[in-house]
């Protein structure tokens, strides 16, 4: 059902798209649309193919954040094994924040993906639920606290960044974790959600990705697993060669696009990617409209 260039296609998107805030799932709604591709989005080969992507950006994710996730291991261990997070332990803090912030997206998408999974198949919908998501990040910016406004004058360390994310209470990452769920409609994203979140609970824009990038690892890896034996079936045998191909592109994608928005938020905001919501998602939204 998706030939190779479309693989291609589709897989450098879904792996760009993922990590900027722009809804990667509402592009994937719409793009097919857009160039007549005419493929059936609520056809168990296309969310297996987006099955695909998502567990190669996940990987992707977890092997560029490697030393932070053997942190996190390691403090998760200490806290189990002496029964406290200690005060100074970064990494405990940072892993159970994680696991808290994790809960939210789980449950909902457990309860409401057959609902959801029925807007896969409207583009008309993405569009305009990408001009939503433009107008989410235009409010994070406008509303954050007046502490996370400065521009980084110089790179942080990675260390430096895990420590200010673990002063987060734990209200605050059940609200990101919250706030992220909502990327389970296509044209809201989950990165613009939960970095929406992290700047409303008052991380900067640098460390609200990073947590955002962080939170999303488990989230994107887990459903995609819950969804891997899909991919196994033998009705799934001639397709996975394009399907490996599309998570190629994907994984190489989603590296390149952590490196260049972990760069870009040292000292630069969620404005852009906003902008490009509201007036991509209207565009959208009206040759939708006009294509019928």
């Amino acid at each position: 059902m998706i030939n190779m260039i479309q693989a291609i296609v589709m897989g450098l998107l879904q792996g760009i798209t993922e990590l900027f805030p722009i809804s990667s799932l509402g592009h994937s709604v719409i793009l097919p649309k857009l160039f007549g591709w005419g493929l059936d989005q609520k056809a168990p080969e296309f969310l297996n193919f987006l099955i695909a992507t998502h567990l190669a950006t996940a990987v992707v994710l977890f092997f560029f954040f490697l030393r932070d996730w053997i942190e996190i291991a390691k403090g998760l261990g200490r806290s189990i094994r002496d029964r406290k997070i200690a005060p100074s332990d970064t990494y405990a803090k940072l892993g159970w924040l994680l696991v808290v912030g994790t809960v939210p997206a789980g449950i909902i998408g457990l309860v409401l993906e057959k609902p959801i999974r029925n807007l896969f198949g409207s583009p008309l919908i993405a569009a305009a639920f990408l001009v939503v998501n433009g107008l989410v990040l235009f409010a994070a910016e406008r509303l954050r606290t007046r502490e996370n406004r400065r521009a980084a004058a110089q790179p942080v360390t990675a260390t430096a960044s895990d420590a200010e994310i673990a002063t987060l209470s734990w209200k605050r990452a059940l609200g990101i974790g919250t706030a992220q769920a909502a990327a389970l409609i296509p044209g809201i994203s989950r990165s613009g959600s939960s970095m929406a979140g992290g700047l409303l609970s008052g991380l900067n824009n640098e460390n609200a990705a990073r947590f955002s990038f962080l939170l999303a690892t488990p989230i994107i890896g887990a459903a995609a697993v819950l969804k891997l034996p899909d991919l196994f079936t033998p009705a799934m045998a001639d397709e996975r060669g394009v399907f490996l191909v599309g998570a190629l592109c994907a994984g190489v994608a989603a590296w390149f696009a952590t490196k260049f928005l972990l760069r870009f938020f040292e000292t630069r905001t969620l404005t852009p990617f906003a902008i490009y919501s509201v007036v991509g998602g209207a565009i959208y939204f009206i040759l939708m409209l006009v294509m019928g």
